[in-house]
């Protein structure tokens, strides 16, 4: 194992002493801010709840046939065609029903004041830069509990319930503090490190399995006048889709459990500090694409698919959103995140793959089985595929791909994950404390490390500060893995 450089003042110090030698530390959450304030004393008058349906083979959550049904999509990479034909499937099973589908990228501006006067709609993708808390929807009894939905016969074979059709870590994804499922996430989401295999190869590399090899395979780029990373630089906490998953690998996937249930030092683990150490390299020897810091999560894409740089941590989707800008002999390709020695905790493969697009149903809901039902189909075999076959990512159906004529970036993901088997991670700050990961996780302490304005220790204690305040604050719902 190689050595830490004397500008660090560890000069013959390997990562692996480091680690040995290092301590511990934890998460935090921060409330949401007033988002949701009204709809804890009840806001405005209630919408009328539609009378229930007959409850037949056809119809298991005995959706009123005639009931109007509402369905607001986030408008984003995946774009709004696959629930488009979802909703036509709905509209030929229940004809006398008046659906609206509408999609938009400012969810929250939306949709909240409709919370609060108690007329949501009945089907919502929370997603996007305007995704509502999800821990604050919950803490507020604003969602409905879709274990009805996941006790149903499934779309396609009623001898199974919908939850045996699903992905595996699906159902536990959509909840917080109990056996009741909140959230259901339609996409299966792949996170790691992507590069085009065509790059690699024009360096007579392969994909880095230790860090040391990472940092070599970097030098070779640097030396041709390729970055070895970017990264979404205005939105750092995409940084965390690839570091995540090396600090599982590193110290085990009990360090990203403690840091979800933001036990004391959780944050100051070994583990934690070895890999700061190993992404601050990154930026200490120069080998992030310059102006990283300034680019968006479009603009970092396109540097990278321009052949700016070898790597960008990002998520499955990143194959239909830069879509326009990747060349056709890419050979677009993930991995899993390298690691820093044979003395991981975990092997190499070690991934974070989890649900991704997180569908809810409001607690207020005019038809909420309508928007179960709607669900339903979606998570059935013809729209799965269809999902998949146009935006070129996996569903929470655990199938799908039969007959698929696989894209390089989705047909990679599939092999990551056979790759994994049991070594997947889900760490769950994303989706249990959302301001906390992107704004104090994501922008004021990774964003400041990786832009050299933090070391690693600097920010490991700023990180920690933020979990200590969290973990005191007794407005913040706390949640811990089951």
């Amino acid at each position: 194992m190689g050595t830490m450089s004397a500008e660090n003042g560890t000069d013959g110090v390997g990562r692996r002493d480091l680690i040995k030698r290092s301590a511990a530390l934890g998460l935090i959450s921060v409330p949401a801010m007033g988002f949701l304030s009204a709809c804890a004393s009840g806001g405005g008058d209630d919408q009328k709840k539609a009378g229930a349906g007959k409850k037949t083979a056809k119809n298991p959550l005995a959706v009123n046939e005639t009931a109007p049904m509402e369905f607001v999509l986030f408008d984003g990479g995946f774009g709004k065609e696959y629930a488009e034909d979802a909703v036509k499937v709905y509209e030929s099973n229940f004809p006398a029903a008046k659906t609206k589908f509408s999609a938009t990228q400012k969810i929250q501006s939306t949709l909240q004041p409709r919370f609060n006067q108690g007329t949501p709609p009945d089907l919502i993708d929370n997603s996007g830069a305007e995704q509502m808390d999800m821990g604050v929807l919950v803490s507020k009894n604003q969602l409905a509990d879709l274990t009805p939905l996941l006790d149903a016969p499934s779309y396609d074979d009623p001898s199974k319930k919908v939850r045996d059709t699903l992905r595996p870590g699906i159902v536990q994804m959509g909840q917080f503090d109990g056996e009741k499922v909140w959230i259901l996430y339609y996409a299966y989401t792949v996170y790691g490190v992507w590069y085009s295999q065509k790059a690699l190869a024009s360096l007579d590399a392969e994909y880095p399995k230790t860090w040391d090899e990472m940092l070599a395979v970097c030098e070779k780029a640097k030396k041709k006048g390729i970055a070895g990373w970017t990264y979404a630089g205005k939105y750092p906490y995409y940084v965390p889709f690839s570091l995540y998953p090396m600090i599982g690998k590193v110290g085990g996937a009990e360090v990203l459990d403690a840091i979800d249930n933001l036990e004391p030092n959780a944050w100051k683990h070994p583990a934690v500090k070895a890999c700061f150490e190993a992404y601050y390299e990154l930026y200490r020897k120069g080998y992030v694409l310059k102006g990283t810091p300034g680019l968006d999560h479009i603009q970092s894409q396109t540097a990278w698919a321009k052949g700016k740089a070898l790597f960008l941590p990002n998520g499955s989707w990143v194959e239909n959103e830069s879509a326009n800008v990747i060349p056709a002999d890419f050979d677009l390709a993930v991995s899993a995140p390298s690691g820093l020695d044979d003395g991981d905790k975990m092997p190499f493969g070690t991934l974070w793959a989890s649900g991704g697009e997180p569908f809810i149903v409001p607690a207020k809901a005019a038809n909420a089985p309508g928007g179960m039902e709607q669900l339903r189909i979606m998570l059935g075999e013809e729209s799965s595929k269809n999902f998949t076959g146009k935006v070129k990512s996996l569903t929470a159906y655990n199938g799908g791909t039969d007959g698929v004529e696989l894209t390089p970036g989705l047909k990679s993901g599939v092999a990551a994950l056979e790759l994994a088997g049991d070594n997947v991670v889900n760490p769950r700050l994303q989706d249990w404390y959302v301001q906390l990961q992107k704004e104090k996780i994501g922008v004021s302490g990774l964003g400041e490390m990786m832009a050299g304005r933090l070391t690693p220790a600097e920010a490991i204690k700023k990180i920690q500060g933020f979990a200590d305040e969290a973990a005191k604050d007794s407005s913040v719902k706390h949640y811990k893995h089951q």
